[in-house]
């Protein structure tokens, strides 16, 4: 136990030494994680600019467009009378859609002529894309549902039957989980996680490999210690305490984004997080035992970490991937922690609902574990 406590200090020191490991591990989750929660603290866009081309020209045509402004996703930065240079104007404008009201659009719509309402989504971007076409898509549908029913009230229907008739069934939409689609709520956890997973693999890619470039892996650490796995322990554990001020910091980016970042089930949630970092912390232990010089083992798990939050199917599932792909991002930890981290946070899940995922992490630390403990002990035989 003695020499496990000297050992740790001696990994502290060689941390504190190390001005590239410093800013990594400390700098990346502090710089990254309030950086990232600045960038989408607003949530929900709003205000997308949105070109109107109003050929009509009429209080029917004019009361579309302030529609249009009213929503709050929306805003009418330019009415034009003619469909001259619109894509020009969408690049000039940063427009995100352009909705084009015909011309005898009030006298069709009182005739019953049921005129066209062109409108052209700006699919550059497929996020603001959404935004805009859905809150179209609200306006003109509303306006249309309250242009029948003053018909009928027109005809003399009573007010208590226009509903009725205007609708043959009604449907209720009921939002679960995040119910204000709050692009925060769903992006800023998993990024955050990643990061975490990225200084992991990062700075233990490193803990091996300086020992060799430094020459000190025989003279130092094997003069105190002939056991891998006290090896091992003794290069992982300073990082592991250090994770604990930087799950505090995290608990305090909630508290001032208001963002929930911890599950419901402390425990559950608590077995998560430690074969998370477990798995990372022997993947990256793994090549730096496998790789003896610092570039290269911090190039090789750049290449791991660089794709893994796409990989992981936060973002785009994993069922929409080829097999392969998939069998790909099953051997980089986040993928697992992210799924069960999606369930805990934001499904209130239980730890029944993410078994599948602590398996599979499970599985994970022991591979890279085991495989880190046989490397290092050829490594030790062979300078032996």
């Amino acid at each position: 136990m003695r020499t496990f406590i000297q050992l740790v200090k001696r990994e502290f020191r060689l941390f504190w030494g190390n001005s590239v490991l410093r800013l990594l591990f400390i700098g990346a989750p502090v710089l990254y994680g309030v950086l990232f929660g600045f960038v989408y603290q607003k949530g929900k866009v709003t205000d997308l600019n949105i070109l109107v081309v109003d050929q009509d020209n009429t209080p029917l045509s004019n009361r579309l467009v302030d529609m249009l402004n009213d929503n709050e996703v929306l805003h009418v930065v330019e009415v034009k009378p003619e469909r001259m240079d619109l894509k020009r104007d969408l690049i000039r404008l940063d427009g995100q859609a352009i909705v084009i009201i015909p011309d005898r659009f009030e006298a069709d719509v009182l005739q019953n002529r049921s005129p066209e309402i062109n409108v052209q989504i700006n699919l550059a971007n497929i996020l603001t894309a959404n935004y805009a076409s859905r809150s179209i898509q609200v306006v003109l549908g509303s306006l249309n549902a309250g242009l029948e029913m003053e018909a009928l009230r027109k005809r003399g229907t009573p007010d208590y039957a226009v509903s009725k008739k205007y609708e043959a069934f009604s449907t209720n939409y009921v939002r679960l989980y995040n119910r204000s689609s709050n692009y925060m709520s769903f992006l800023w956890p998993g990024m955050l996680a990643t990061i975490v997973q990225q200084v992991l693999l990062l700075a233990l890619a490193l803990s091996f490999a300086q020992e060799y470039e430094r020459g000190t892996f025989q003279s130092e650490l094997l003069a105190q210690t002939r056991s891998p796995l006290l090896a091992i322990l003794v290069k992982c554990m300073p990082y592991w305490l250090m994770m604990i001020p930087i799950g505090l910091f995290f608990w305090g980016l909630q508290q001032y984004f208001h963002i929930p970042l911890i599950p419901h089930q402390p425990g559950a949630s608590l077995l998560l997080f430690a074969l998370f970092v477990a798995a990372s912390s022997f993947m990256g232990i793994l090549v730096s035992i496998l790789i003896p010089n610092q570039l290269k083992a911090t190039e090789v798990l750049m290449v791991v970490a660089t794709p893994s939050f796409v990989l992981s199917g936060f973002t785009w599932p994993l069922s929409q991937m080829p097999g392969w792909v998939a069998l790909v991002a099953d051997v980089i930890p986040l993928t697992h922690f992210l799924s069960a981290y999606r369930i805990m946070l934001m499904q209130e899940g239980w730890l029944g609902a993410i078994g599948s995922q602590l398996i599979a992490l499970a599985i994970l630390t022991v591979v890279f574990g085991l495989l880190s403990y046989a490397a290092l002990a050829i490594k030790m035989r062979r300078v032996k």
